[in-house]
């Protein structure tokens, strides 16, 4: 299965010491060897994002536990707004449906209950596939 036809991936990023994080997130396919998803430009994904684009990605559930018998793929990423995010955000809403608004739902609720000021979704993430065969 390609990884732009899973559910969930997980996405892990690197502190400037290189310390990986990883974070599952919904994926979609935007062609061309290339994924995206969408996140707050406040989250430290977007952060790290910031300093350094190298990523690795792995099949997951939604709780960020790897699918057997898969292993990390090296890919790059970067953080885009204007026309790409807005491609994104359609291909997530067309993808995942009532669950990308309950999710926009949740976040903000929650974000209000602990009274922090985050935009939600608003940065996309292009991820850029290596090409077959590296």
């Amino acid at each position: 299965m390609a990884l732009s036809d899973e559910k969930h991936i997980l996405f892990t990023t690197f502190r400037r010491d290189g310390t990986p994080v990883s974070t599952p997130v919904w994926v979609v396919g935007l062609g061309d060897g290339r994924l995206g998803f969408y996140t707050s430009s406040g989250s430290g994904k977007a952060k790290r994002l910031a300093h350094t684009s190298r990523v690795t990605l792995q099949p997951s559930d939604v709780r960020g536990r790897v699918k057997p018998g898969t292993s990390p793929t090296e890919a790059t990423a970067r953080l885009v707004q204007g026309t790409e995010y807005e491609a994104i955000r359609q291909r997530v809403i067309a993808k995942y449906g009532i669950w990308a608004k309950l999710a926009k739902f949740s976040a903000t609720v929650g974000w209000a209950l602990q009274r922090k000021h985050m935009a939600y979704g608003d940065r996309g993430v292009v991820i850029s596939l290596p090409p077959a065969g590296e």
